[in-house]
C-alpha cells in the first residue's frame, strides 16, 4: 500500500538521446502527470517522500521521471533492480524505452548541429553506438518499447495518449496508415498489405498530380479487373483476425496498407477499408503517412501500371 502523498503509479522514461524522451514527458506531463527529468536514483526515495504538488490529491496522480545516459550516477542495471524493487513493494513501476535507429538519430543530431552527450569530441556514430551499449539493460527490461525512426512528434504523442492517457475504454485502438514502399515500411505495422498489384494512377497524366482522396482516382483504381475480390479477401481477413487480437488483449493494432509512392493506391484503399471496418462496428483512426511529403529518389516503375 502507499504512503500518505505518493504516486500511485511510477512510469520510468528513458532510451536512446535523441529518440524522443523531452517529446514523451511532455505529452505525459499534458495528460495529468507529474514529470521529473534527470533526477539521480539516489534520490528517488526523498522525491516520493516529500509532499505531493499544490492542487493534486494524494496518492492520485502518476509520476513519470526521465533518466537517461546524462543522469548522475546513471546505471542501466541499477534502474532495473530499482523498478523490480519497487514492484516487490506493491508498486505500480514501469519502463518506457524510446529507440531509433541510428542512422536516424544521426540525422537529428547533423540536422539540429548538436553534439552527442557521449561523444563531445568524437563523432556522432561513436557515441549512439556506446549509449545502445549501455542502455541495453534497459531495453531488454522495457515494459513499453516504442522505436520513434518514422514518428513525427505527433505520432508519439498520439501513441503515448493511447498507452499512457488512463482511459477507461476497453478493446483495441485500431489505426490504418498508408504509406510509400519507397520510403520505407512502417516499423509499428501489425498487418501490412501491399497494393501495387492495382493498376498505377501515376501513369495516367490528369491523375498523377491529383490523390487517392480524388473521387477520380478512386474510380480508376476500382476499375482494375481484380480489385472487387482483392478488397473482399482482404477485408475478410481483416474482420477475422481483429477480434483474435481484441481476445488476446493487445491495446492497439496498426494496418499499413502501401504503394510505391504512397499517394494513390494506398491513399484509396486505406479511405475504403476505414468505411468497411466503421461499418462493422470498429472506430479506426486514419493516417496518411507520405501523402505531404516530396517525391522520394526511387521512382515509379517504368512500367506503366506496374509498381516497383
Amino acid at each position: 500500500m502507499n504512503k500518505l502523498g505518493e504516486p500511485r503509479r511510477l512510469l520510468f522514461v528513458t532510451g536512446m538521446s535523441g529518440a524522443g524522451k523531452k517529446t514523451a514527458l511532455k505529452a505525459l506531463e499534458d495528460m495529468g502527470w507529474e514529470t521529473v527529468d534527470n533526477l539521480p536514483l539516489s534520490l528517488l526515495d526523498r522525491l516520493l517522500a516529500a509532499s505531493p504538488p499544490e492542487g493534486s490529491v494524494d496518492g492520485e496522480r502518476p509520476l513519470a521521471l526521465g533518466i537517461d545516459s546524462r543522469t548522475r550516477d546513471f546505471d542501466s542495471a541499477g534502474v532495473v533492480r530499482r523498478v523490480q524493487s519497487l514492484r516487490g513493494r506493491g508498486r505500480d513501476a514501469a519502463i518506457l524505452f524510446l529507440d531509433c535507429t541510428g542512422a536516424e538519430l544521426a540525422r537529428r543530431y547533423s540536422e539540429t548541429r548538436s553534439r552527442h552527450p557521449l561523444a563531445q569530441d568524437r563523432q556522432v556514430v561513436d557515441g549512439i553506438a556506446h549509449e545502445r551499449e549501455l542502455l541495453s539493460p534497459l531495453r531488454d527490461a522495457a515494459d513499453e518499447l516504442i522505436d520513434t525512426t518514422d514518428h513525427s512528434t505527433n505520432d508519439l504523442q498520439a501513441q503515448l495518449r493511447r498507452l499512457f492517457s488512463g482511459s477507461t475504454a476497453s478493446g483495441t485502438t485500431l489505426t490504418i496508415m498508408s504509406f510509400a514502399f519507397s520510403r520505407g515500411v512502417p516499423r509499428d505495422a501489425d498487418l501490412m498489405f501491399d497494393m501495387r498489384f492495382l493498376r498505377n494512377p501515376h501513369w495516367v497524366p490528369e491523375l498523377k498530380p491529383r490523390t487517392g482522396l480524388d473521387p477520380e482516382v478512386a474510380a480508376y483504381i476500382r476499375g482494375d479487373p481484380i480489385y472487387d475480390e482483392a478488397r473482399a479477401r482482404i477485408e475478410a481477413l481483416i474482420l477475422l483476425l481483429l477480434p483474435r487480437y481484441e481476445a488476446e488483449g493487445k491495446s492497439y493494432v496498426t494496418i499499413a496498407i502501401g504503394c510505391t509512392g504512397g499517394k494513390h493506391r494506398s491513399v484509396h484503399f486505406a479511405e475504403s477499408l476505414a468505411i468497411r471496418l466503421r461499418e462493422a462496428g470498429f472506430s479506426p483512426t486514419v493516417r496518411h503517412r507520405d501523402l505531404t511529403q516530396q517525391k522520394s529518389d526511387v521512382q515509379e516503375s517504368t512500367v506503366p501500371g506496374v509498381g516497383s
